[in-house]
Parts: structure tokens; sequence; C-alpha cells
């Protein structure tokens, strides 16, 4: 039984900044912030490596089972980087070719977990929050860097968090997700809360700084980079699983 999702939203994609940021504003006023899936079987993750100079990004959607974390389904494409690299639009540069690997997976995940922000953006809209309307899918950004707000440090100990504070309003969570090492920065993205993103996290944990699924999505993309690096470089490579 799948959850229910929302309708996904299409756009024309920019080709500048300040086009960009104008629709990150309208998109904003568009997202679903609380509550949360209740049933979820299918978890994706959702990274991006980049090769050739930058001049070429790897994308990934890996989508495990949940509860057992098993891996279902893998997808990676390949795209030429359209948009340049500006600051708080990243999602412009990554989104468009996580959107065409989720295109080819085979069953529909009822959770996304990206490496990016979530709400937790001088804009409110970052790469979580931007797949979640595209998609129309639950979706989490797990950043393991801060990109705005203010927080206290967190505990030590795995599932200690701190409120992520920006312009008064609580808009993620710095989670330790394992004892004693860097905190991610937890944000929710679209069809979820806070609370709910944080649990859902930890849920997804295999004992790594990493949820399962970006962590599994982030291995995939840079083994692929570097072989395209590798290729490119005239270097035979391999290709076998991880």
């Amino acid at each position: 039984m799948q959850v229910a999702t929302a309708p996904s939203i299409a756009h024309r994609w920019p080709r500048d900044a300040r086009a960009a940021m104008r629709l990150q504003a309208r998109l904003a006023g568009r997202l679903s912030i609380g509550g949360g899936p209740r049933r979820v079987h299918l978890v994706a993750g959702a990274d991006v490596a980049f090769a050739a100079g930058g001049e070429v990004l790897v994308a990934a959607v890996v989508l495990l089972r949940y509860p057992g974390m098993e891996i279902v389904e893998s997808v990676a494409v390949r795209h030429r980087v359209t948009f340049p690299y500006v600051p708080g639009l990243l999602s412009f540069r990554e989104s468009p070719a996580i959107v065409a690997a989720w295109r080819r997976l085979r069953r529909r995940p009822d959770l996304l977990l990206c490496d990016g922000q979530g709400i937790a953006h001088p804009r409110g809209l970052g790469l979580a929050a931007h797949l979640g309307l595209l998609l129309g899918v639950p979706a989490i950004g797990c950043a393991k860097s801060r990109l705005c707000g203010a927080h206290d440090e967190p505990g030590p100990r795995r599932g200690d968090r701190a409120a992520l504070v920006l312009n008064g309003r609580v808009v993620g969570a710095v989670l330790r997700t394992r004892d004693r090492v860097r905190p991610l920065y937890v944000s929710p993205g679209h069809l979820l809360g806070v609370a709910s993103a944080v649990r859902w996290v930890l849920a997804c944990g295999g004992g790594f700084r990493l949820p399962e699924p970006t962590r599994r999505a982030d291995m995939l993309v840079g083994r692929l980079a570097r072989g395209l690096e590798a290729a490119a470089a005239g270097i035979a490579i391999s290709t076998a699983p991880a």
C-alpha cells in the first residue's frame, strides 16, 4: 500500500540566477510542511557527483525496502550541467538529473531523502523542497553542513538534536545520527514536518553518519564519477557493483 502523495509541479528551467530566485520564491509558497507519511515501504536516496571539471554530473536514485534497508533498485544518469554554480541555487544544477533518474525507476518510492537542504534555506526552497514539489513525494534534506540558521550544539549521543532556527522559525534539526560524530542538518522538504523528518532519518540509519538511502546513493555516484574521470584519462575501470 502506497502512502498518499501530492500532485507534482512542473516548471520551465531558468537559465540565470535572478529568474531562479524569483521561481524559488513562488515555489516556496506551494510547500506543505507538517505531518508526514504513516506507511512507508520503499525509501529512495538521491545524490549527485560532478565529473569532467564540473561540466558533467552523475545523479543516482537508490531505492531501498523499509525497514530492512535492502536495495531494491538503483538508477543513475549522466547529465551535462546547464546552470552555473550559485550558492543557494544548487537545486537548479542538480534537480533535472535527479528527476531524470527518478523517472526511470520501476517502482514509486514513498519517501525521498537527499543530500541537501529542505526548507533550511535562505528562500525556503533547498534541493529536498524543490524535488518534493517536482515529484509530489514526501522529501527530507539531510545535509552535511549548515547553509543558514542558528542552533545550539546537540548532545553527543545518537538521536540527540538541537533546533535549527532561521528568522525566528524552526526550519530543521541538527541531529546526531551516530554517537560522537558530526551531526547532520535535517530539514523537511515537502509533505512532512521537522519531527517526522528527524524520525525518518533515524529510522533509516544503518550505523553510519549518513542515513542508508543517501549513503548508498553517495557511494554509487562517487564510483560512477570516478569511472568517468578514469575513462577520460584512458584508465581501465571496474564496473563491479558495490
